[in-house]
């Protein structure tokens, strides 16, 4: 590691200024103030097509690497990632809007140096098909080539390293296009990483939706991994067909939770509460429609509206908050649409649902909604926000037949006090990944990826490594 330059990033100032483009770059606001925090660079196509021949250049050397080499690697980085932890969390802090405290922003920047290590913890050894004495096969996996990274603004340093460190890890080299509202992060990031990876392997290029739509048709680009909606995913999939790119979609989710009959409302509902809330709502598998049964309905809406008002939101460098507001105007727009869409209906408000226009930032209040429609906006379309609805059933049939009507399939959760019943209603939900007695926690050992219109392709283990490289079998 290069420990001057690593230490030259450690204080915020100092990250900032490495990565800011000056009054020639495009200005990024803070969310919760509206404060200036800096200038995003305006790269180009053409600088896109710099990046990639430079990339396409170091990766052949980063391949010959061996995967022991490759693994070490990813552990300087994530020594570096720690070293400069706190100025990177205040910058994501300020440029996407959670907290540092909670699950906030010093979370997301230690979740990154963890995946980083775990990802080089994998084996991924030879595995022998056949040996039987006249036929010997062989399964290793092969570099793809130049993987393009296209990573969403809710946890922007977080979903960047779900994307580089595998593809770094089977030999790729990577070229990482950040969202445009929170592209410093990002920046600073890769920053931070290349004070320790050999120069080219990891590239950054900051622009706009033009040069993402080049990233999708460029024909040195062999894979893309993408997280975002689905709409733009679709995009990405019929762009890419002409090059046949190997794709890792993960898209949006409308996610349901199922509270069993039997299940203790006050000893969940810290839990639901942050299934459904982490960054105010804005995760792809948070908790966006809970199925509550009619015997116990009103007491998990009153416990979890006890646990609700309890948690203090507000601007995150602010150490006693732990909800932020919304990144931008437009998804505060669409959370305020539905929730109008609910209370319109003549749905329970048990919280919330009454946001200060006129106050800075996009802070719209930790909501909770009882006695809606199951087939309302708020209900039926992912809000991607703090607005919970809380729908009414009285039979679990019921329950599986809403929580599958959807056309997405993301996440799920069940919870119970019997576990075996937990999962035996978990195995007939239509999700990638399904919860017990929890929801959305991801784990660097355990794959995740959607199904239906939430994607397909998986991240993490060595499922996930297998997803950033090519199969090849030795028959002889």
């Amino acid at each position: 590691m290069n420990e001057t330059t690593t230490i030259a990033l450690n204080s915020y100032a100092q990250l900032l200024a490495a990565v800011d483009a000056g009054e020639q770059g495009r200005e990024i606001f803070d969310p919760a103030t509206g404060e200036l925090v800096g200038h995003a660079p305006r790269h180009s196509v053409t600088d896109l097509h710099r990046a990639v021949d430079s990339a396409v250049d170091k990766q052949k050397e980063w391949a010959s690497l061996s995967d022991a080499e490759r693994c070490d690697y990813l552990n300087r980085a994530a020594d570096a990632v720690e070293a400069c932890a706190e100025a990177l969390a205040e910058l994501i802090s300020r440029e996407q809007g959670k907290p540092l405290s909670g699950p906030g922003a010093r979370f997301e920047a230690g979740a990154c140096a963890t995946w980083l290590r775990v990802t080089g913890s994998h084996d991924i050894s030879e595995e022998t098909l056949v040996d039987d004495g006249e036929t010997h096969a062989v399964l290793n996996y092969r570099p793809i080539g130049v993987v393009g990274a296209i990573g969403p603004w809710n946890w922007p340093a977080m979903i960047t390293i779900w994307q580089i460190a595998p593809a770094l890890r089977m030999g790729n080299a990577v070229v990482v296009k950040p969202s445009e509202y929170t592209p410093l992060t990002v920046l600073a990031l890769v920053e931070i990483l290349n004070t320790v990876l050999p120069e080219g392997v990891l590239q950054v290029i900051s622009g706009d939706g033009e040069v993402g739509a080049a990233i999708s048709t460029h024909e040195k680009i062999a894979k893309i991994m993408f997280t975002g909606s689905t709409a733009t995913g679709k995009k990405i999939a019929e762009a890419s067909a002409d090059t046949l790119k190997r794709l890792t979609l993960e898209l949006g989710g409308n996610d349901a939770g199922i509270v069993l009959p039997d299940a203790d409302p006050a000893a969940i509902a810290q839990d639901l509460f942050w299934g459904a809330f982490i960054n105010a709502g804005q995760t792809c598998a948070a908790l966006k429609r809970l199925y509550v049964h009619d015997s116990l309905y009103e007491a998990v809406c009153e416990e979890l509206r006890k646990v609700a008002e309890q948690m203090p939101m507000g601007v995150g460098m602010d150490e006693q908050n732990v909800l932020g507001p919304l990144q931008n105007k437009m998804q505060f727009d669409i959370v305020d649409r539905l929730v109008k869409a609910a209370t319109d209906s003549g749905a329970r408000v048990l919280l919330g649902a009454n946001p200060d226009y006129e106050a800075p930032g996009y802070f719209y209040p930790t909501t909770l909604i009882a006695d809606i429609d199951p087939d309302n906006p708020l209900v039926v379309e992912e809000q991607f926000g703090p607005a919970l609805p809380i729908i009414r059933y009285s039979d679990v049939e019921e329950a599986i037949a809403e929580a599958n009507k959807l056309d997405v399939g993301l996440g799920a959760s069940v919870w119970s006090a019997d576990r075996v019943k937990a999962r035996e209603v978990a195995a007939r939900i239509e999700a990638g990944t399904v919860w017990i007695n929890s929801h959305g926690g991801v784990d660097p050992r355990i794959p995740f990826g959607g199904i239906k219109h939430s994607g397909y392709g998986v991240e993490f283990g060595v499922e996930g490594l297998k997803g950033v490289a090519l199969p090849q079998v030795i028959n002889g």
